[in-house]
């Protein structure tokens, strides 16, 4: 498991009862989480003793109960790095801090690299990928379907004081600009994709993962220079292995280019327990 052990304005306090306590800077949130199957032992006065609770609805969705006042944004660093956040409807707060583990090896392999790298960051979200990179020296494109989600990387990218860096924020379908960018014979020399589960194009085009995620990954290949860095793979859908992204870049990207390719799992650390939270899945091809 790659674990994002470097953390000091972020913390997993606690876990039990399907649910995570959370601590986000100064702000205290608790939160459903599908992982935590086990039981809360012992809900100490930290699990009431909070800022925020999510609580999820059986119809589907949920809502915060705010049980003390946090501002309408708020932040955190991680290094350098620097994020806005506040909570979401969706019981997010516009970050995965279990990505960290992610940003350490990019900006390795960037910095590390002694050229100028071109990274395409699809499904970007608010953009710690791209924060990420474009700190290590990379020129960055960052798409994201969502407009909001977009303009609050706009908005982390200028909180890290990166806003001088090459950055390109693109608010468009990522399919089509990956097949846009095909035409056009754009190139780049690292991708990093964290496509969703589930979603529809806008011509109602369906993605589901397990069918679309290889043809998608071929695609990408058609836009990569020469001379790759690397090619970054998350997942948060429920049953999907490790071993299958790896299976998946070994016959794309290992047939060829070669290089190395690992997968696994990534976590956070938890403190009350020294156990280790699962969040998801990473498959990565490096030259």
């Amino acid at each position: 498991m790659y674990i994002a052990s470097d953390w000091k304005d972020y913390e997993v306090i606690d876990t039990g009862g399907g649910e995570k306590l959370e601590r986000w800077g100064d702000i205290i949130l608790r939160r459903p989480d599908p992982q935590i199957i086990w039981p809360l032992n012992n809900e100490t006065y930290q699990w009431r003793d909070l800022h925020g609770h999510y609580h999820r609805s059986s119809a589907g969705g949920g809502q915060w109960e705010m049980k003390k006042t946090i501002p309408d944004n708020w932040r955190i660093s991680y290094g350098d790095l620097k994020f806005n956040l506040r909570p979401t409807n969706f019981k997010h707060t516009g970050l995965f801090p279990e990505q960290a583990a992610n940003w350490n090896w990019m900006m390795d392999k960037i910095s590390s690299a002694n050229r100028p790298i071109q990274v395409l960051n699809l499904f970007a979200y608010t953009g710690g990928a791209t924060v990420a990179s474009a700190s290590a020296g990379a020129s960055v494109v960052h798409v994201d379907a969502a407009k909001g989600m977009v303009q609050w990387a706009k908005e982390n990218v200028q909180l890290s004081g990166l806003s001088e860096r090459p950055v390109r924020f693109i608010t468009d379908d990522v399919f089509k600009f990956v097949q846009r960018e095909q035409r056009r014979g754009s190139k780049y020399d690292a991708i990093i994709m964290d496509p969703p589960s589930y979603g529809r194009g806008p011509g109602g085009e369906m993605w589901k993962l397990e069918s679309s995620l290889y043809p998608f990954l071929e695609s990408c290949m058609q836009i990569l220079s020469d001379n790759p860095l690397f090619m970054l793979i998350n997942s948060y859908t429920t049953g999907i292995s490790p071993t299958v992204l790896s299976n998946m870049l070994s016959m794309t990207m290992g047939q060829r280019y070669g290089g190395k390719i690992t997968s696994g799992e990534i976590g956070l650390p938890i403190t009350s327990s020294g156990l280790n939270l699962p969040c998801g899945i990473l498959g990565r091809w490096e030259s």
